[in-house]
């Protein structure tokens, strides 16, 4: 797919390759004197060696990574308590929920550690060392090698040293590539499993503005949770037991009750997703026109369905709130992105990048033989997209659309052990696991609105692409149903016994592969997986021509600009960001200040309303003033602030510090007139949108009456 080439190439700024303050997304390994200078004149008395040591504590230790890659969060206290936001926690928190006792709605703080909640399936991971390992790769590589033999010559090379990292410990090891393809970095991990929910504010604090307010600023959102780690008694990870004890933490973060002032100091460790800094003029259309536009199309008319059964009542909303937000998040930042994209001419500063690179390159014989097909390679990867708008559509309206296509995927393990003939005990087993499954997902499944999404969104694909991605059922569907897609998704769920819980489970009894496979749901799934299949495989020649053109074009680019400084992609794996506090004119004649205060809660409450709701008790609090140590110095309640620091999906969570390493906020969103960051990045726009961590401690103290987590962190006053 090519929307992922692009995780691992490198950064620069486009327009002028200069490197600012506030851009670039640093590997704190790997921090150079230029960055420490730089953090130091913008007010840091923070050594690198503060910041990432393998021989002592240090900051990264108390950075963790939640579920391998989905949010950051921080340790804020000896014994594994950490913070990340509550949309990082939604999932956990809306899987605890009922209409009994809705903690979605009501918020939860556990009185004590008995109270606190267990999270199947939750992970979290430390970064223990990082290494350079492009020495051990590199040379293997030779320039006449295909890309699947490179590939496969990586991934050999790989394995061996993730092999010999994790010989004789619990570590996990990973080798990735950075610079697209031009270098390779071993990352150790390590993960836990016993990750308990402690905390999260109500609905209307945590989520407060809804989609409303998503990526826009102001912001008064309380966006925050609270979890915390156990480990075996020993001290190691191990998976849940009453046994386990709390971890004891190598390094957690001091927080700071003294507030910022605009052009403070501000830093950001995290585990940002991917960026796509280095697309060249071709790649930003194709997100433009194929990435983004088929993510708007698709996910406008699925949050539509959804959100009719959401208006329908408690429960309706307590089963789909998460998965709504997780749509809708993105849908609107697509939005977005094309929009600031389209306002800077990205298209235009790329290409002018571009001649610069081709003049640079026709300056000599030998630059001509080593990067003259780049740019070449690049744009003829980009030419035929009817595979690749196959792939977005098929994820889009199929894999990540209706509900009952995902779960298919759950049973292809119990398919193909029944089809081997598995022994009892094999079958026992997966069974058992599939149960576990099962309880997770119809716990919040309602058929009636997956079949509208089923009707609704093949109807989409259909009337998208051409008859070369068709997976066999959409011929049925113009033949047998006259087109009707609503008359053809009401056979299929009153056939399918995947549909009700109680059909599944009585299958699961007596199962038979011959059942399973004729099942109409069953065969559609592999039918679209038929589709899938043929798609990535004509997309595999494009691929290769767009891996080896960014990597020669990467590599020419530093070449070329031998005295820049460039910063790796993001690709999930650790990095450091630093810039200031700051204020900000978006448009003619708008200024917006560096924060917000409780007072804007007041002004925007809608009385009734899902996202700008606020409850009397709360009110009651503002108008007491009772504030206590939480207070600005202005004597008001600070809500969030914004910095300029360099941020993106997956940095969800990460800490806002000041210069000292001490905790002010945690980061939780980007800002609307910089939605083009993630490729190309805004110097004067960019903004990260983070919770004011006094706030934060003033909704558990005041609020949540939860002082006993307050006493175990270390204040800063």
């Amino acid at each position: 797919m090519k929307i992922k080439k692009f995780i691992i190439i490198a950064g620069v700024v486009f327009s002028t390759f200069s490197v600012m303050a506030d851009e670039g997304m640093w590997l704190p390994s790997f921090l150079s004197k230029v960055n420490v200078e730089q953090m130091q004149k913008l007010g840091s008395t923070l050594t690198a060696t503060d910041i990432y040591n393998i021989n002592s504590s240090s900051i990264k230790d108390a950075i963790i990574v939640l579920d391998h890659g989905s949010c950051t969060g921080e340790l804020v206290s000896p014994d594994g308590l950490f913070l990340t936001n509550h949309h990082c926690g939604y999932g956990e928190i809306q899987k605890h929920s009922t209409e009994a006792n809705n903690i979605l709605r009501d918020g939860f703080f556990a009185k004590d550690r008995e109270e606190e909640l267990v999270n199947p399936g939750k992970s979290v991971s430390f970064l223990i060392r990082v290494e350079d390992v492009t020495d051990s790769i590199v040379p293997i590589l030779t320039p006449d090698m295909s890309e699947k033999v490179r590939k496969d010559s990586v991934s050999a090379i790989s394995s061996r040293l993730e092999n010999t990292a994790t010989a004789g410990n619990h570590y996990e090891a990973t080798v990735k590539s950075l610079y697209s393809d031009n270098k390779y970095y071993l990352f150790v991990m390590e993960t836990f499993t016993d990750v308990r929910l402690v905390g999260a504010p109500p609905h209307f604090i945590g989520k407060f503005g809804g989609d409303t307010d998503n990526w826009m600023w102001p912001r008064h959102t309380g966006d925050f949770s609270m979890f915390r780690i156990y480990t075996g008694p020993d001290g190691k990870p191990a998976n849940y037991s009453p046994e386990n004890i709390p971890l004891k933490s190598r390094h957690f973060l001091p927080i700071s009750l003294k507030g910022y002032e605009n052009g403070d100091f501000a830093m950001v460790m995290g585990y940002p997703g991917s960026t796509n800094r280095y697309l060249t003029s071709d790649g930003v259309k194709f997100t433009m026109d194929l990435v983004n536009d088929t993510r708007i199309d698709v996910r406008k008319e699925k949050l539509q369905i959804i959100g009719d059964y959401m208006d329908t009542g408690d429960g309706p909303t307590i089963q789909y709130a998460s998965k709504y937000a997780r749509s809708s998040n993105y849908y609107k930042f697509s939005i977005g992105q094309n929009r600031g994209l389209k306002r800077l001419k990205v298209v235009d500063k790329k290409r002018s990048i571009e001649d610069e690179f081709r003049m640079w390159v026709s300056k000599t014989d030998e630059r001509e033989a080593k990067y003259g097909e780049a740019l070449k390679l690049i744009h003829d990867g980009y030419s035929d997209t009817d595979d690749d708008k196959a792939i977005q559509f098929l994820n889009e309206a199929f894999l990540g659309g209706p509900e009952i296509f995902l779960l298919m995927s759950k049973f292809s393990e119990l398919n193909s052990a029944l089809s081997r003939k598995s022994s009892p005990e094999k079958m026992s087993t997966t069974i058992e696991g599939l149960r576990d499954k099962l309880d997770i997902f119809y716990k919040d499944y309602d058929a009636a609105t997956d079949q509208k999404l089923v009707a609704s969104l093949t109807k989409i694909y259909a009337e998208n692409l051409g008859s070369n991605y068709n997976p066999v059922f959409l011929k049925s569907i113009k033949i047998k149903y006259k087109g009707d897609y609503e008359k053809w998704a009401e056979a299929l769920f009153s056939k399918t016994m995947f549909a009700s819980r109680e059909k599944v489970e009585a299958f699961l009894e007596k199962p038979s592969l011959a059942k399973a496979i004729n099942d109409p749901v069953y065969k559609a799934y592999n039918e679209i997986y038929d589709v899938v299949r043929n798609a990535r495989k004509d997309n595999d020649p494009e691929t290769e021509k767009l891996n080896k053109g960014y990597r020669l074009f990467l590599a020419g680019l530093m070449e070329m600009y031998p005295d820049r400084q460039f910063y790796p992609n993001a690709n999930s794996t650790m990095r450091i960001t630093y810039g200031t506090v700051g204020d900000y004119y978006p448009a003619d004649a708008i200024h917006y200040n560096y924060f917000t205060t409780m007072k804007g809660y007041i002004e925007k409450e809608i009385h009734g309303d899902r996202e700008f709701d606020v409850w009397p008790r709360f009110k009651e609090l503002y108008n007491s003033k009772d504030f206590g140590d939480y207070a600005d110095k202005d004597g008001t309640l600070h809500t969030c602030f914004i910095t300029n620091n360099d941020i993106t999906g997956g940095n969800s969570g990460s800490p806002v510090m000041n210069g000292k390493g001490e905790l002010i906020g945690i980061a939780f969103d980007g800002n609307w007139e910089a939605m083009s960051g993630d490729i190309a990045f805004e110097t004067e726009y960019q903004k990260c949108i983070n919770v004011d961590i006094r706030y934060v401690l003033w909704v558990i103290d005041k609020f949540g009456h939860a002082k006993h987590l307050i006493d175990e962190m270390t204040l800063i006053k």
